[in-house]
């Protein structure tokens, strides 16, 4: 017998998705949402802040141009699972600013009572508006951020505000004492930065430590393909200094997945995104990610399930971002295991670096 197909914003969904999506309005996030064993809490660095070990990033499938619903349904699988870290960005979207506006419409018709039990972070760095203030480091440009952002997402603070990318035409003084002002404001409770390599790591921290300001995070790619933070020494120093590393990317944009196995479908990042480039999926790639999976299956995991729990198998990292196309992506991401075998460790190793 045939199932049912519903087809909703070019998604086919089965009839028990359909039905979810079709409650949301009246639907309550789950009471038994924090005594579920799929997901644990970390620390962020030496703070007193935990996170969820897989937060969720709205990078993606947020913007403009995508389906309202299906951002909702996301939104409540993640928190119905656990999942109460969000992070965005002022220009995430398509449009700028879209992802921040669709996700404030969200707490606002379905989580009005529960942004208290929610860790929400965004970010400022890249290019946001027109003219000489609309991006960088300086102090007018984050302090104006911010103020949209918060207007966007209908809040009076966030809980984690980052400078996106350094930006070596101001001085890094400038950028963090005004950081450390919008924490005394009270617009934002802790402070990170992302992207910034050691040498600039390592300036910040030496300001934000005289000024006493809560710097907690170092949001960086890290994933089983991309050992920069790692061999930058970046990792290193974050231990040393209390600060926590919250990698993005840590499936390596779709690759650490099942997505690429049989070549590329038209709805893929590699199709739809500048980011990722079609030429990056050669032979060798293809063969290192098949013995990848291998390892994965004999852990009994899938070859994602493993990347993410690769990432987290020491408590640096507080907490890994993923983005999701729906909430099925959100539910298979959250099966984490972070306890390897030094021989798992060392075959793993041995297959990234061949």
């Amino acid at each position: 017998m045939n199932e049912k197909k519903f087809v909703i914003g070019g998604h086919t969904l089965d009839e028990t998705a359909f039905k979810r999506i079709m409650q949301n309005k009246e639907r309550i996030p789950d009471p038994m949402r924090y005594k579920k064993e799929a997901m644990h809490y970390r620390r962020a660095g030496a703070s007193g802040l935990k996170l969820p070990e897989v937060s969720l990033g709205l990078w993606h499938n947020f913007g403009s141009m995508d389906n309202y619903e299906f951002m909702r349904d996301m939104i409540f699988t993640a928190f119905d699972n656990g999942v109460c870290h969000f992070d965005l960005a002022n220009n995430y979207g398509p449009r700028n600013g879209a992802a921040e506006e669709n996700f404030g419409r969200i707490l606002r018709e379905s989580f009005p009572s529960y942004r208290d039990e929610m860790c929400i972070s965004t970010k400022a760095g890249f290019g946001m508006w027109k003219g000489p203030y609309g991006d960088g480091g300086s102090k007018k440009y984050l302090t104006a951020s911010l103020d949209q952002s918060l207007k966007r997402l209908g809040l009076d603070y966030v809980d984690i505000f980052y400078h996106h990318r350094p930006d070596p035409n101001t001085p890094i003084e400038e950028t963090c004492y005004a950081l450390h002002r919008l924490v005394e404001q009270g617009k934002a409770l802790y402070i990170g930065i992302s992207n910034y390599d050691l040498a600039r790591t390592k300036a910040a921290v030496d300001v934000f430590r005289e000024l006493r300001t809560p710097f907690i995070l170092h949001q960086t790619c890290y994933n089983l393909l991309d050992r920069t933070a790692e061999q930058s020494g970046l990792k290193e120093y974050a231990a040393e200094q209390g600060f926590g590393i919250i990698a993005y990317s840590p499936l390596a944009q779709g690759l650490l997945t099942d997505k690429y196995r049989y070549g590329i479908p038209e709805d893929s990042r590699m199709r739809k995104s500048f980011t990722l480039k079609e030429e990056r999926l050669t032979p060798a790639l293809l063969q290192k990610l098949q013995k990848l999976r291998e390892v994965a299956a004999a852990r009994g995991q899938t070859l994602a399930e493993m990347a993410l729990s690769w990432v987290l198998k020491d408590k640096t990292v507080s907490s890994v971002i993923v983005g999701a196309s729906s909430s099925e992506q959100i539910l298979e991401n959250i099966r984490i295991n972070p306890v390897f075998t030094q021989e798992e460790l060392e075959k793993i190793d041995g297959i990234c670096k061949d």
